[in-house]
C-alpha cells in the first residue's frame, strides 16, 4: 500500500544492491511504485521476481547477477544500470550478511569475507555513483546500517564493526560531496520481520523481549523500511545528509 507519493522519484534511475529478496525486495517494489527506473544486483536469480514486478507495475526492473564482493563487477553493474536508465542518481546500499559468530571462532579470512559484503562494497559502490550524479547535478545514496551496534549487541562482532563504519562513512562521504548535491544518509532498521528472519532467528521469547524494548509495540516489517528509504531518496529531505535515521520502533534513541 503507498503511503505516500515522491513525485520526483518517477522516471529515476534507483540502483539496489540485494534488490530481489528480503527488505530489497520491497525497496525495488516500493521504488518501481514510485514510477523510478530500478535496476538490482544480488548473486541468486531473480528472474522470477522480476517476472511479478513487471506483472505488478508495468515495469521490469533491471536485474544484473553479480557478487557485491567483487568490486570489478560491482562497478560495472552500476555503469549497466547507468546505461539502460541513465546516469544512477538514487543508490541504497542495501545487502548485507549478519552471519551469526562469536569473538573467538572468528578467522582472518571470515573477517575480510564480512568486511568484504558488509562494508567495502558500499564504498565502492558509493565511488562508481558519484561522477554521475555531479553530472546529473545531484542526487542521493542511502547507506544500511544497523541498530545492532549501537545497542551493543553480541553475537556478530563484524557486522557491528561494518554497521559502525557504514555510519562514519557516510559522514565523510556527506560532507565531501555535499558541494556537488550529492546527499549520503545511514538507514539503520531494527529488528525487521523478513522471511530469513522468521526462518533463522526468530523465536516466540527473543520477538517478545525486543518488542519489550520497544517504545512502539508493533512488529517492524518491510515496508516501515521502504517508506524511510523512499523518503531519504526523494527532494523531501534535500537538505538532509550526514544523518543516521533509526527505523526501530524506539528502541535506540539517536543525537
Amino acid at each position: 500500500m503507498t503511503i505516500a507519493t515522491f513525485h520526483d522519484l518517477k522516471g529515476a534511475s534507483v540502483f539496489i544492491t540485494g534488490g530481489g529478496s528480503g527488505i530489497g525486495a520491497s525497496l525495488t517494489d516500493g521504488f518501481l511504485e514510485q514510477g523510478a527506473q530500478v535496476a538490482f544486483v544480488q548473486r541468486s536469480d531473480a528472474s522470477e521476481f522480476c517476472d511479478e514486478m513487471e506483472a505488478k507495475h508495468g515495469t521490469r526492473p533491471l536485474f544484473i547477477p553479480c557478487d557485491i564482493t567483487d568490486v570489478e563487477a560491482l562497478q560495472g553493474a552500476v555503469t549497466q544500470a547507468a546505461q539502460a536508465h541513465g546516469p544512477v542518481t538514487v543508490l541504497v546500499n542495501n545487502a548485507a550478511n549478519d552471519k551469526r559468530h562469536t569473538t573467538e571462532e572468528v578467522t582472518e579470512e571470515f573477517w575480510d569475507w564480512s568486511q568484504a559484503i558488509n562494508l567495502k562494497a558500499y564504498f565502492f559502490a558509493c565511488q562508481a555513483v558519484i561522477d554521475g550524479m555531479r553530472k546529473a547535478g545531484g542526487g542521493a545514496i542511502v547507506n544500511f546500517s544497523s541498530v545492532s551496534y549501537m545497542m551493543g549487541n553480541v553475537g556478530y562482532p563484524s557486522y557491528t564493526t561494518a554497521n559502525a563504519g557504514i555510519n562514519g562513512m557516510s559522514r565523510s562521504l556527506a560532507r565531501e560531496f555535499g558541494p556537488d548535491r550529492i546527499r549520503v544518509n545511514a538507514l539503520a532498521p531494527g529488528w525487521v520481520m523478513t522471511d530469513k528472519q522468521r526462518d533463522l532467528w526468530v523465536t516466540p521469547e527473543g520477538l517478545a523481549a525486543h518488542i519489550d524494548r520497544q517504545c512502539l509495540k508493533d512488529e517492524l516489517v518491510p515496508r516501515d523500511i521502504v517508506d524511510a528509504v523512499l523518503f531519504l531518496s526523494s527532494n523531501a529531505s534535500r537538505m538532509m545528509t550526514g544523518q543516521m535515521m533509526a527505523v526501530d520502533g524506539g528502541v535506540v534513541m539517536t543525537g
